[in-house]
């Protein structure tokens, strides 16, 4: 049964990242690409932590993969904020 939810949550990150993909095609916003790679990550972290067998998570490098996606996010909305191409709102 976990191994079908590890697949389950892999095949998921995998669709959120092809939509933010999509997205950042019609719309060129560079939050768009930088969630997609975020996703990305979640979803190789997801996967190799159960492909390689990691007992215990935080204490393996696998890990780093989520702390650098979840840091690509908090980082692509900071920078949505503050550098927007648009001008403030009217």
């Amino acid at each position: 049964m976990i191994e079908f939810l590890a697949g389950a949550a892999t095949v998921g990150y995998l669709v959120a990242a092809g939509f933010f993909l999509r997205y950042w095609r019609k719309t060129a916003e560079r939050l768009f690409l930088i969630f997609a790679v975020a996703f990305v990550l979640l979803a190789l972290n997801q996967a190799l932590g159960h492909l390689l067998w990691v007992v215990s998570e935080p204490a393996s490098w696998v890990y780093g993969l989520r702390v650098l996606a979840f840091a690509l996010i908090l980082a692509a909305i900071v920078d949505q904020n503050l550098f927007s191409r648009r001008g403030p709102p009217k």
